[in-house]
């Protein structure tokens, strides 16, 4: 991704983002999906045993972050029977900038219905809670999240919530307040990492490598994946002249792998 098109993601995914070591590394040209598939140790990580999980709750920060994080995990799941909560705490409606109220608002309903149809592509019919905190104010309102959360764990084996390391303000809100939620109810929390694939490169001492684990997709997963990854049409399609997509290839890159890596 171009330095151009990183300042054209707006205020869902580019903009508003936390991290005080690099403020504008998800604004900066990122690493190739070739330099992550070129090294070893990716293949190298444990792997994720999921055979005893019954129940899990799955954390979103905005619309699409559970399909690109860990879509391939939630259709296997799904295929055995796992009982699944989607949490939405926004509904991006930040992604297009510029936008009135009224536009704003049907672009809300617009991505929550795309997840919907994505995670019917996934065979993954979760049950889906909208928090509806403001897009790109998570941060203002983490206390408020942390509480609903907390309740919303409860009595869930497994959350799987954003990296709260991941350099976007509204990830790493989310991610402090899973961690403490999971904490209080006794929820055993794996983190999935966004935009660090954009930002960190492979060694990076930045991210807990030793933390790590991995979840090979069966070729049945993957598939609902990407197919999952397309229904969000928002996200995919230009957002009008000069307006490059939020989401471009170059970014959809790092999550149509055969694998998905957690942070435990």
């Amino acid at each position: 991704m171009t330095a151009a098109q990183g300042a054209a993601h707006g205020a869902d995914h580019g903009a508003d983002h936390g991290g005080d070591a690099e403020p504008n590394a998800i604004d900066a040209p990122g690493t190739a999906e070739e330099e992550w598939r070129s090294w070893r140790l990716l293949n190298e990580l444990p792997v994720l045993d999921t055979s005893g999980w019954s129940s899990v709750v799955v954390v979103a920060a905005h619309p699409d972050d559970e399909v690109l994080g860990v879509g391939g995990l939630l259709a296997m799941l799904a295929a055995t029977r796992v009982r699944l909560r989607l949490v939405a705490i926004t509904d991006g409606e930040a992604s297009h900038p510029g936008m009135d109220q009224v536009a704003a608002g049907k672009l809300a309903e617009q991505r929550a219905a795309e997840t919907t149809t994505a995670l019917g592509r996934l065979g993954a019919p979760a049950e889906i809670v909208r928090l509806r905190i403001p897009d790109t104010g998570v941060s203002r309102r983490e206390p408020e999240v942390r509480e609903a959360l907390r309740e919303l764990v409860s009595g869930f084996q497994v959350c799987l919530a954003p990296w709260d390391g991941d350099l976007h303000a509204d990830h790493e809100a989310a991610g402090r307040a899973a961690r403490r939620a999971c904490a209080a109810a006794g929820t055993r929390l794996l983190s999935y990492p966004i935009w660090t694939w954009h930002w960190a490169h492979p060694r990076d001492s930045r991210v807990p490598w030793e933390a790590a684990v991995r979840v090979p997709l069966s070729s049945g997963a993957a598939r609902r994946k990407r197919a999952a990854i397309d229904c969000f049409a928002s996200q995919l399609r230009p957002r009008g002249p000069q307006r490059p997509p939020v989401l471009p290839p170059d970014v959809i890159a790092h999550f149509v792998r055969d694998q998905e890596v957690l942070i435990s």
